[in-house]
């Protein structure tokens, strides 16, 4: 979660419930700018939300309410659509791990601010679509292998293929980290929040081809994006020979071994190897009109249909990337994948200097 734009008011009226963990805890509902708090039980909440009494923009729960009350409610909210949130004032790593055994929508910390909100809203439209879609695959794909299992096939390809691939490659890890530190000053990790799957947003890592600070240069190199000039509507930026990247960043980009670092996301469960690329915020938060958001459907990955169909080509426009990672996310298959990693192979020395 960021705090971007905190200045900002949303428009619309919003309903957060809040979980507390007995019923003879007694707080008061009130009142946030545009937004309104009100506390309940998980049964509570369930009989009201059955009933149609309310009708929540989220749901947060506490890090000390009881598992076993919530079950209940975790299958209320998801027939209703509903983004069900663990909430906490500030970033608690033990809740983060919690998040995971309670199948939350998303952790999120901090103060319920515009930027809090307009994630709540992103949740909830990627819950409708994924039902929508689910919906419509269950009808087409009767006899298809159960979802379940091809996700548990996906994550244990995913895992055995990073962990090898760390291991053999650990020499040329150790080599690439002492050549980054001897050309130039700063980090040998370049580490940023990207939004994958879900708009979950985690650490990416890659190992530094720029020099430090670059990040903070996009503003000052606008008009070299080739992806438009106008940044209030180009969604994705990219620079043809970027005059930040070092020498032997080139070489890590050509020969994409500035990606390894991602077998480390993909260990976590942040990415898969087969997936739509990542966005940084700044692009990610361009692309949640309702045609467009369904891309968030598919994991986050390492590679896919943009990298293997113009990948290193600088005349794909930015309706070419999100029709491609729409179409991931809305036909992806465990053979597709494998067909990607494929073709990922022959694509890896780029073209051209980007």
């Amino acid at each position: 979660m960021t705090d971007s734009q905190p200045s900002e008011r949303p428009l619309v009226s919003y309903t957060i419930v809040k979980i507390k963990a007995t019923s003879s805890v007694q707080l008061e509902d009130f009142h946030l700018d545009n937004t309104f708090i009100s506390f309940l039980t998980a049964d509570d909440a369930v009989q009201k939300i059955t009933d149609d009494l309310i009708k929540p923009s989220a749901v947060f729960i506490d890090v000390d309410v009881d598992k076993a009350s919530l079950q209940n409610l975790y299958e209320t909210l998801l027939a209703h659509c509903i983004p069900y949130i663990l909430f906490t004032g500030k970033f608690d790593p033990e809740a983060k791990c919690k998040a995971e055994q309670l199948k939350v929508d998303d952790y999120l910390f901090g103060a319920i601010n515009y930027s809090l909100l307009k994630r709540i809203d992103i949740i909830r439209k990627l819950k409708i679509y994924k039902a929508n879609r689910e919906s419509i695959l269950k009808s087409q794909r009767s006899k298809a292998i159960p979802k379940v299992k091809l996700w548990r096939l996906k994550r244990t390809v995913d895992i055995m293929v990073a962990l090898s691939a760390i291991i053999i490659l650990s020499p040329i890890l150790i080599i690439i980290a002492l050549i980054i530190k001897l050309e130039s000053k700063g980090p040998v990790f370049y580490i940023a929040k990207r939004a994958g799957a879900g708009y979950k947003i985690f650490n990416f890592y890659k190992f530094r081809s720029m020099r430090a600070g670059a990040d903070q240069e996009l503003k000052k190199f606008a008009a070299l994006n080739q992806y438009g000039t106008d940044e209030s509507d180009s969604v994705f930026f990219k620079i043809k020979d970027d005059p930040r990247i070092t020498k032997f960043g080139m070489f890590l980009r050509k020969t994409s071994l500035d990606e390894i670092p991602q077998l480390l996301n993909v260990l976590k469960g942040d990415m898969s190897l087969v997936g739509n690329r990542p966005l940084p915020l700044y692009e990610a938060e361009k692309l949640t009109k309702d045609q467009i958001a369904w891309r968030f459907l598919a994991p986050a990955g390492l590679t896919g249909l943009w990298q293997i169909t113009k990948r290193g080509k600088d005349d794909m426009s930015p309706e070419e990337r999100i029709h491609l990672d729409m179409e991931y996310a809305m036909n992806n298959s465990f053979l597709g994948d494998m067909k990607i990693i494929l073709m990922t192979f022959p694509a890896l020395l780029q073209k051209e200097k980007v």
